[in-house]
């Protein structure tokens, strides 16, 4: 099934201008005593100590989905290329967007593709897309002595959109045959900031149940009034963990570290599925992917998909500075899609489908100097 992604994407996923810009501040960012020509240039040269010695500094931001993961394989990394550092700052998709959009990174985490509105900022470049996880949205709630809460896509569209204000709402009932719900109001914990969690969420929502979702979908959305919005996953978490009644997007990982109790989805099917990493493979597993890899994991069919499945990528200037930086990243991509996928099962995410990893893996030679 070939997916739309419903933002217009081509003006960042292609270059615009034969010549591409140099940035002054990239070039600052990462420095060698020792050039390399090249990197490893495949997932098993950039995962194995094979790979020539490299030395410098990359520098990355953007999405909190990643943060676990970039933590997680930075660490790892260091047994594989000693003399290089990488740094990750979260921040959200959005932040990471426009960091590398200035130059003060070497690349971006963020789970949704450059917005139209965002394309001006890489007029002259060829931004690369690489992904690199997978995982679930949970649908995070509390609510004193409710498990196994199940919700159909109206149902959260409803919710989020304000018109569902207590969960003991018809709408929560018929979902929830036999269930005792009290009427306790609910608090809806959303991002503050330009998210990619947010954009993906939000896709969901139009596609899943577009009679009942009206606000849109973006990396940043107009809540309802009442909506409590925090910075990063990890914000929203700590809402919901914090105040009775709420209900929050939050992607797995986070949701599972933080302790938080999150429901079962209807997905197309018709099943309701918990989230997991297993779920989120099954979701996967039916995308196909743009030319530039780009692509929409929500929504997709499968009796074991779990509906909320998203993605998110780290997007890179196919024309580096130096030789060092692009053979930097090429070594480090090259382990987040080699070794590093191994890493993703442990910290509840889930590793790209082999053949979406294999396309990735064939890109890095596209970075150049």
């Amino acid at each position: 099934m070939q997916l739309r992604y419903r933002h217009q994407v081509a003006a960042a996923g292609v270059s615009v201008a034969a010549l591409a810009l140099v940035l002054g501040a990239c070039s600052s960012s990462s420095s060698s005593s020792s050039p390399a020509s090249s990197g490893s240039g495949s997932a098993a040269a950039g995962s194995s100590g094979s790979s020539s010695s490299l030395s410098g500094t990359l520098n990355g931001s953007g999405s909190t989905f990643q943060l676990t993961f970039q933590q997680e394989a930075i660490s790892a990394f260091k047994s594989v290329q000693p003399n290089m550092t990488v740094n990750y700052g979260g921040g959200g998709s959005g932040k990471g967007r426009t960091d590398l959009a200035g130059g003060t990174v070497n690349f971006a985490g963020s789970d949704s593709p450059i917005p139209s509105k965002e394309a001006s900022g890489f007029t002259g470049k060829t931004i690369l897309y690489f992904p690199v996880i997978i995982g679930p949205i949970t649908m995070a709630y509390n609510l004193s002595g409710v498990s196994n809460l199940k919700l159909s896509p109206a149902t959260i569209a409803g919710i989020f959109s304000g018109k569902i204000k207590t969960w003991n709402d018809p709408a929560i009932k018929a979902d929830n045959s036999g269930a005792n719900l009290p009427s306790t109001p609910i608090t809806l914990a959303v991002r503050s900031d330009s998210s990619g969690t947010t954009e993906n969420f939000t896709l969901f929502l139009q596609d899943a149940a577009p009679s009942a979702w009206s606000l849109g979908s973006s990396s940043t959305i107009k809540w309802p009034s009442s909506a409590r919005a925090a910075s990063g996953n990890p914000g929203v978490a700590q809402v919901v963990k914090s105040t009775p009644g709420a209900i929050g997007y939050v992607d797995y990982a986070t949701a599972k570290a933080s302790g938080l109790t999150f429901a079962s989805v209807k997905n197309k099917d018709g099943s309701f599925v918990a989230p997991s990493p297993d779920s989120a493979t099954a979701a996967a597993s039916s995308v196909t992917a743009k030319a530039d890899l780009t692509f929409a994991a929500v929504w997709q069919g499968g009796a074991n998909a779990y509906p909320i499945t998203y993605q998110s990528w780290d997007l890179v200037n196919a024309k580096q500075p130096n030789a060092n930086d692009a053979a930097m990243l090429k070594a480090y991509l090259g382990y987040l899609l080699g070794d590093g996928q191994k890493l993703l099962g442990q910290i509840g995410l889930a590793p790209l489908p082999s053949n979406l990893d294999q396309q990735a893996v064939a890109q890095l030679s596209k970075i150049t100097s």
